[in-house]
């Protein structure tokens, strides 16, 4: 209920009247006039209450009347009535209803009152009743009440004092409050203030309105009163304290700061009396020196605690709220306050400084603004820098120790007497340190300085413990460590405060410009456009804050950190150096920054460590001095003798071992807040990245951790040895601080791209720092940077662009590193980075995004350039699993992947190129679909380079059959790649066209898919050549069979390549390759044998000729239709042919044999001219393609495209292939080749059979099966030269046969030539000597007239062969040993000898049979007849016959005879057909000879002929005889006359033929031939008594010589018997026995033949001479031999049948 409304108004009035008759009831008898004043006051009362109806206003006018009666009680002095009328005037004075006037007569009754010393609380609860309740006491009479309240203070009563001086207060109070509700009413009214008159009024300020006078005079006479001066308005005071007057002073500074910032007059008593005063009242406390010499000229009042300490209380409050009036002055007040910390001060003094700097420290906003209003000004304390300046060095030199008694001045330490705190805080003695040891107390201690710490107030607020103290007069004592733990907190405080507050508004501003959605202009500075903006940028403020602050935290902070003894403190101080420097960061303030993080790294390390970033970054720091008003801080260096728990021992990371250092437990605890701060605050640590992480990576060293897999630290026992020891304590902390460096590391992709940069920049930098301690030693270098490259690339994939280059350029670096640890690192972490890269699930897929996928590839090609094979071993290995798992999405990348699996050398070790083999293998087994076909050609290359390296000669075949399957692979997938290929091509023909420049493809103008083609082919000819000839070997048959396979594929354009560029500049290697190989024997190496026929280089290279050769051969022959087609064939037939012939005739029997066999390869070529008639599938069944025309041909074909574009697709070509009709390809072009053929194999065979100039040394005799297969070329050759082949032909033919049969056979090779028969056989050389003469012969036989000329020169040289029977060939003057007829069990016989010449008989005999069998086909040719070929015949045969017994096969002359015999019964009916042409004239004496020559041979029989044998032969010369008998003598008339003679003469002489001597008695018989000599009588009897003699001159010859066998006969029978009669008994010579016995048996054939003979033929002569020798024969019958007698039997028995009676009649011609 409130004091107007009419219920409280009726109470109020029933109140006043009972206190009224309250009033009246007590004065009744004592104070008659009191008790009517209060019986007419409620008179009063009633008559108002009556006639107003504002009841109060009506009071309070008649308020004086009303309170009257009550002031008259109060005026009795009775204590019952006083009590009882205050009481009253109270309740007045509550419902307001007192008029100033009364106020005034109230407060004078009061007074009075108070002079009597009566009911003092109750009046001075009456007065602050009065005061408080209503605003009508002014001017004196508030004054008046104001002194009243301050008598009251000063009593004798505690009590009374105590309320007193708390009603001065309220009072005091109320005042102010009065004038700011005045100025609140006023608020809205703008006056004109006159200008401030000068200091002459001090009484009255005229411009005031009324409450605020009272305020000014009550302020301004406090100060008076202070000041120890009479007041101006406070008239009456009679005592007063300096104590109490201050803290009105405060308290009224405290609550009113607006009164006097507002109002001019206020301000002005501030400046001119508040602040002087205060200064002067503190002039003891600075000038006062503790310690200070006693008798001093002037004594110096000392400091006074509780003014003091109000003193600090009122400037605290000044400083608070006025320093933007007072600048001045606060400055004065600071650098004082700073003073006051000075170590020469008394202890309680500093305490209280400490605290009152404390009370700015919690208050960030009042820091800010002292930044603003003096740092920033020019020409200004820096206030701010020196209040946190002098806590740090204040806090510095707590820990020098205090010196005992007076000494300090005097011994002046060495540092010199200006900087006392500093030099002494260095040089220390260090003696009286309280308590060492460990202590649970938490306490810093430095160099022997032990301080305890004790919690003094709540983070943030400053609660004050000795500023508080206004009741201690005398000073308290301070509990060791007080000062330093208000310095501390204060220092905690004041970063909390500061970075808070910074933080904050940086929040609200980047806030404000993420609204805007730009960014500010310049961070923090306002908008540009406002002029009006003149305070400095929010920026340049929080910049000048730290600037100013950050020297002096650091000095203060890192000595306490190094100090510390307790977690907690330790923990403390850490945070505030992160959040300092975090903030630092923020604010772009690079040097602070590192400054702060430099000391918490120092202090994670053992002291005294060597680490030179950290030195360096603190040198800078340290060398500056800051000087704080004549004293000087020094950022003090860590001492090493704190008593730490030692928590680990391991060993430092330098370049020279040095002994080990210790971890305490607060290194570790410093190590946790540098990964705190690098994990939160990675944004902005820029370039301090440097310090942080060379730190860790230091402790991690220490701690011994190694890098694991994916870079992350694990604990590993030390690979030093047992020099690290870790405590458990810190072996539990280990997975943290290994887990927390990862976090750490992952964060970083949180981070923005500038701040990742600098993290991977710091990373490479102490990387190579480490790469640099690495070199030289096999130390266990420091992989921590490395590892942690890669973790940072790990977890920022998603943006792995932009620090790609620098990540793996580093990288790539490390993998070079001599240290092969380090290597190994390096390479581990550019593949994992590589493959998880790959891996990645990047925006946009890796597929669509070539550029970047070709980034991640390159430094895995780059790794190509190392050279440690460990190195590419990694690189390969990795290779291989990116195949594994991303081989399917390489596309643009394959080239890089296959460019770094080719990029192998010679002179890497086998296990690396077995490596990149594998990867090769799989991507040709698994992944050649997948990649862009461009890629096929390097696959090829790739291929191409394993087969060439030469460490592993497996890898290299091997790799070869992959050139087969890529082949292969080209051919099932051609369409594809083909259309594929164009397009590229198109793509890249059309950029180049752009650009101007040609297209630069290898075989450029071929389609690219033949370009394919082409590199495959190109690449295995280059193996083809390879030293090695495993290698050759299978590339050869590679390259042949994919050609032949595949060459369907090809435009036929590009077979001009594959032709010229390919195969024959692979002959053209072989060749040359060959032609200079080594001859020295390869000793086989260890386990391996080397067949002798591969025992030289020389061997090896012939076996590649051969492949070379015969594959180049059956291209030819199989793409023969196609190759025709192109243009140059005839020249590149010519070129091939030239091959062979080099090839045949090189000195190697392998090649040159092999050469001759391609030669028979291209020469089975049917002629397509010549077989038009044939199918076309006969042609495709021999496996030639027949090749199509434009010209349409006439057989069963379908109807052909009437042109073939250039690159038709490989299915048309395939179809165009398959069964059309062969072209006819031009007659002339084609007997060009054949002849250009022939003249090859004519230059080869001469060349080879050319024997060996006189006195050389063969160097070389071709063997036989390469004779053999030269001469069985000609038939096929034949038949395609036969239309041309001439004479000269013929005997250019002749000469090589000739020589091929006459070269001799090596002495090892016979063996093998011959055959296992018993029977002598011919060579096979000789075989197809004599098929060649063979099919020429027949060829003449069917050709035209013409050809028959050449019989008689097949017959020339048929003939010369013959004569090889009796005398071998010579092959120049080679020593042959002749072995005329050579069966295998002789072999062994010759072998002494190095040549031989075999089997020339067989042959001879063999060609003489062809002879007489072309004989007698060809006898009556014109030619055979004209070239007399008969006579040569006879002329060839007379040596075999003439040898007879001496040729060196008897067999030979058998046939000689036998041959002789037939051709002559052919020939002869010719020749006397011919007779008179005289072409035979010269042939009948040859004839004739050879009869002689052969029946009366010069040789004799061996000795050991058997009797059948002679026989045998001798029934060989019967025969001839015969011949002689049945077709010569016959036709003598057409026979020449001369011939006719030597016939007779011959036979003459075989019927008389003597005996030989030298047979044995028994064998007489046999061997006298007697046959023979019979036959020849007979037909020389028969020819002689021929009725056919043409002349009678023949007839005279025959029987001449038939007299002068008998006579003969005649005279051996009678000298015989002469010599038996003489001999007597002896027996006579057996030769002379054989002899008779021959006369009597060629008597009894004479007898027999002239018994057959017709008698008209038989001269009467003759008769007389048989009868003649009757009587002769009968005298032998007296003989004593058995032999003759028989004989003489036989000779006489004829006789009997001339025994005829006589006839009477006269033989003619005898008279």
């Amino acid at each position: 209920m409130t004091t107007s409304s009419p219920e409280a108004v009726k109470k109020l009035l029933e109140n006043m009247q009972t206190d009224l008759r309250s009033l009246s009831m007590e004065c009744k008898k004592k104070f008659p006039p009191v008790k009517e004043a209060a019986e007419s006051g409620i008179v009063k009362i009633k008559t108002i209450a009556a006639r107003n109806t504002d009841i109060l206003a009506a009071l309070k006018e008649n308020s004086s009347e009303v309170v009257q009666p009550f002031l008259m009680g109060c005026g009795t002095k009775e204590p019952k009535i006083t009590q009882l009328c205050l009481a009253a005037i109270q309740r007045l004075m509550s419902h307001e209803v007192v008029s100033e006037a009364a106020a005034g007569s109230i407060i004078t009754m009061l007074w009075q009152l108070m002079e009597n010393g009566l009911e003092e609380l109750k009046l001075l609860q009456t007065v602050l009743v009065l005061l408080t309740t209503n605003t009508v006491v002014h001017d004196q009479v508030l004054s008046k009440a104001i002194v009243l309240c301050f008598r009251l203070h000063f009593t004798k009563d505690n009590i009374t004092n105590n309320t007193a001086a708390a009603t001065v207060r309220q009072v005091v109070t109320v005042v102010f409050e009065r004038m700011v509700a005045e100025d609140e009413r006023y608020k809205g009214i703008v006056e004109q203030p006159p200008a401030v008159q000068g200091n002459s009024n001090r009484r009255s300020i005229s411009t005031l309105r009324p409450s605020a006078k009272d305020a000014y005079m009550l302020f301004q006479d406090l100060c008076q009163l202070v000041n120890a001066d009479a007041p101006y308005w406070l008239v009456g005071m009679t005592e007063m304290t300096r104590t109490f007057g201050l803290e009105l002073l405060e308290s009224v500074l405290n609550d009113f700061p607006g009164v006097f910032l507002q109002h001019q007059e206020f301000s002005f008593l501030l400046k001119e009396r508040v602040c002087p005063l205060v200064i002067k009242l503190f002039s003891p406390n600075i000038k006062f020196r503790q310690g200070m010499a006693a008798p001093s000229p002037a004594p110096v009042e000392k400091p006074y605690f509780p003014i003091c300490m109000r003193l600090l209380r009122v400037v605290t409050v000044l400083i608070k709220h006025f320093y933007s009036l007072l600048v001045t002055e606060c400055e004065i007040f600071l650098s004082l306050l700073v003073k006051f910390l000075d170590g020469e001060k008394p202890q309680w003094l500093r305490a209280v400084a400490v605290e009152s700097i404390h009370r700015l420290c919690v208050q960030p906003h009042l820091l800010r603004s002292f930044c603003q209003s003096y740092d920033m000004k020019p020409h200004s304390t820096k206030v701010f820098r020196d209040i946190v300046n002098a806590l740090g060095s204040f806090v510095q030199s707590l820990f020098i120790v205090p010196s005992v008694g007076n000494q300090a001045a005097a011994n002046a330490p060495p540092g010199g007497s200006g900087s006392g705190g500093q030099a002494a805080s260095q040089s220390g003695p260090g003696a009286a340190g309280a308590g060492g040891g460990l202590t649970t107390q938490a306490a810093f201690e430095y160099r022997g300085t032990w301080i305890p710490l004790m919690t003094v107030s709540v983070q943030g607020s400053a609660k004050a413990t000795y500023l508080e103290m206004l009741d201690k007069v005398e000073p308290p004592s301070i509990p060791e460590g007080y000062a330093m733990s208000v310095a501390f907190s204060a220092l905690l405080d004041l970063v909390r405060g500061i970075t808070a507050l910074i933080e904050r508004e940086l929040a609200s501003e980047e806030e404000a410009a993420a609204t805007r959605g730009t960014s500010n202009p310049g961070p923090g500075q306002g908008p540009p456009d406002d002029p009006q903006s003149q305070e400095p940028g929010a920026q340049l403020v929080w910049e000048e804050m730290v600037s100013a602050c950050w020297c002096g935290l650091l000095a203060a902070l890192s000595l306490l950190l190094d100090a510390s003894t307790d977690e907690t403190a330790t923990e403390n101080i850490l945070k505030a150096e992160l959040t300092m420097a975090s903030l630092c960061g923020r604010l772009g303030l690079v040097t602070p920054r590192d400054a702060f993080i430099t000391a918490i790294c120092k202090a994670s390390l053992p002291p005294h460590y060597a680490l030179t970033i950290l030195s360096s970054s603190a040198t800078n720091l340290s060398n500056k001095t800051y000087s704080i008003q004549g004293q000087s801080v020094q950022i003090i260096s860590p001492s090493s003798e704190s008593h730490q728990q030692v928590v680990a021992v391991g060993q430092p990371l330098t370049a020279q071992p040095q002994g080990t250092v210790v971890l305490t437990a607060k290194n570790i605890q410093c190590m946790r807040t540098l990964l705190n701060l690098a994990h939160c605050h990675g944004a902005v640590l820029g370039t301090s990245w440097q310090l942080v992480l060379a730190t860790l990576q230091h402790l991690v060293w220490i701690l011994g951790l190694k890098p694991g897999s994916g870079g992350a630290l694990k604990p590993s026992r030390a690979v030093e040895g047992p020099s690290t020891v870790l405590t458990t304590a810190v072996m539990t902390d280990l997975p943290v601080i290994s887990n927390i460096l990862s976090r750490l590391f992952e964060s970083s992709q949180y981070l923005d791209d500038v701040s990742l940069h600098h993290l991977i920049n710091a990373l490479c930098s102490l990387s190579l720092e480490a790469m640099e301690m690495a070199y030289g030693n096999n130390k266990e270098p420091s992989l921590f940077a490395v590892a942690k490259l890669l973790e940072t690339g790990l977890v920022n994939m998603d943006r792995i662009e932009i620090l790609w280059r620098p990540l793996t350029g580093h990288l790539l670096e490390v993998c070079q590193h001599p240290n092969s640890r380090m290597r190994e690192w390096g390479a581990e972490a550019v593949t994992a980075l590589i493959k998880a890269g790959l891996a990645y699930k990047h925006d946009p897929p890796l597929s669509q995004n070539q550029r970047l996928q070709l980034l991640l590839l390159n430094p895995l090609k780059e790794l190509s350039n190392v050279l440690h094979a460990d190195i590419r071993q990694k690189q390969l290995e990795s290779v291989l699993q990116i195949l594994q798992s991303q081989g399917d999405s390489l596309g643009p990348g394959w080239p890089l992947v296959l460019g770094v699996i080719g990029a192998i050398r010679n002179d890497q070790g086998e296990s690396l190129i077995r490596t990149a083999f594998q990867c090769l293998q799989l991507v040709v087994t698994d992944f050649l679909p997948t990649m862009p076909c461009t890629c096929l050609q390097i696959v090829v290359d790739v291929a191409g380079s394993f087969g060439l390296q030469n460490q592993e000669l497996n890898i290299s075949l091997t790799s070869i059959g992959l050139l087969w399957n890529i082949s292969d692979y080209f051919y099932q997938r051609g369409e594809q790649i083909e259309q594929e290929l164009n397009r590229e091509e198109a793509v890249l023909e059309k950029q180049a066209r752009e650009k101007g420049v040609a297209l630069n493809r290898p075989f450029h103008p071929a389609p690219p898919f033949d370009c394919l083609w082409l590199c495959l082919y190109a690449k295995l000819g280059e193996l083809c050549v390879d030293p090695r000839p495993a290698v050759r070997k299978s590339a050869g048959q590679t390259l042949f069979s994919t050609i032949s396979a595949h060459g369907t594929l090809l435009q036929p354009a590009t077979w001009h390549t594959v032709v010229w560029k390919v195969l024959f500049v692979l002959l053209d290697c072989v060749r040359k390759s060959s032609t200079t190989a080594d001859k020295e024997k390869i000793e086989s190496g260890g386990n391996i044998l080397i067949h002798h026929s591969r025992d030289t280089a020389e061997k090896q290279w012939a076996e590649t000729w051969v492949l070379s050769l015969a594959g180049v051969a059956r291209i030819f022959n199989t793409r023969r239709y196609l190759l025709q087609s192109l243009g140059d064939f005839f020249k590149a037939w010519e070129v091939l042919l030239d091959h062979i012939q080099s090839a045949a005739l090189s000195k190697n029997n392998e090649v040159s044999l092999a050469a001759l066999k391609s030669f028979q390869e291209i020469l089975q070529i049917t002629t397509p001219a010549r077989d038009a008639e044939k199918s076309p599938d006969a042609l495709t069944a021999m496996g030639v393609p027949a090749l199509t025309d434009p010209i349409p041909a006439s057989g069963p074909g379908r109807p052909l495209p009437l042109t073939l574009p250039r690159s038709d697709s490989v299915a048309e070509r395939l179809a165009r292939y398959e069964g059309l009709e062969p072209l006819q390809v031009d007659e002339l072009e084609d007997s060009a080749l054949w002849w250009s053929a022939w003249n090859t194999w004519y230059r080869t065979g001469t060349e080879c059979t050319r024997p060996p100039a006189a006195g050389d040394k063969p160097a070389f005799v071709p063997s036989q099966p390469f004779l053999t297969a030269l001469v069985q070329i000609f038939p096929a050759l034949y038949q395609h030269v036969k239309a041309g082949f001439s004479m000269d032909d013929l005997r250019k033919l002749g000469v090589i046969l000739q020589g091929a049969v006459s070269v001799p056979i090596s002495s090892d090779a016979s063996p093998f030539i011959l055959p296992s028969y018993t029977e002598a056989v011919l060579t096979g050389l000789q075989e197809a000597v004599l098929t060649a003469l063979d099919v020429l012969q027949k060829a003449i036989c069917v050709g035209p007239e013409n050809m028959q000329v050449m019989y008689p020169a097949i017959f020339d040289q048929l003939l010369l062969f013959v004569e090889f029977s009796c005398k071998p060939p010579q092959f120049g003057k080679l020593e042959t040993k002749h072995v005329a007829n050579a069966k295998y069990s002789q072999i062994q016989l010759f072998a002494p000898a190095e040549w031989v010449a075999l089997n020339y008989v067989p042959f001879a005999e063999r060609s003489l049979e062809v002879v007489v069998d072309l004989y007698q086909k060809t006898a009556c040719h014109k030619a055979v007849i004209n070239e007399s070929v008969l006579q040569n015949i006879i002329k060839t045969l007379r040596v075999p016959l003439g040898l007879k017994y001496a040729c060196p096969s008897e067999s030979t002359w058998k046939l000689a005879v036998s041959s002789l015999l037939k051709v002559l019964s052919v020939g002869l009916p010719v020749a006397r057909q011919h007779a008179s042409s005289g072409k035979f004239d010269a042939m009948w004496p040859e004839l004739a000879n050879a009869f002689e020559d052969f029946l009366f041979p010069k040789s004799s029989p061996p000795d050991n002929l058997s009797i059948q044998e002679f026989q045998k032969n001798e029934s060989i010369d019967v025969e001839v005889v015969q011949l002689i008998s049945t077709e010569i003598l016959p036709f003598a008339n057409f026979i020449p006359k001369e011939f006719v003679g030597m016939i007779m003469t011959m036979l003459n002489k075989g019927s008389i033929h003597s005996q030989s001597s030298s047979f044995t008695e028994a064998e007489l018989e046999v061997r006298m031939r007697e046959d023979f000599s019979k036959v020849c009588f007979e037909t020389l009897l028969q020819f002689s008594f021929s009725n056919k003699a043409s002349t009678p001159q023949e007839g005279y010859i025959s029987r001449m010589a038939l007299s002068v066998l008998l006579k003969r006969s005649q005279d051996v029978l009678r000298r015989y018997v002469e010599d038996e009669r003489l001999s007597g008994r002896c027996p006579l010579p057996r030769q002379q026995v054989t002899e008779i016995i021959f006369v009597l048996k060629a008597i009894s054939t004479l007898m027999d033949s002239l018994k057959k003979t017709q008698p008209e033929n038989v001269d009467g002569n003759t008769w007389a001479q048989v009868i003649a020798l009757y009587p002769t024969l009968v005298e032998c019958i007296t003989c004593s031999s058995a032999e003759v007698s028989s004989a003489l039997k036989e000779a006489l028995g004829p006789f009997k049948d001339f025994m005829q009676p006589p006839a009477a009649k006269v033989l003619n011609g005898e008279s």
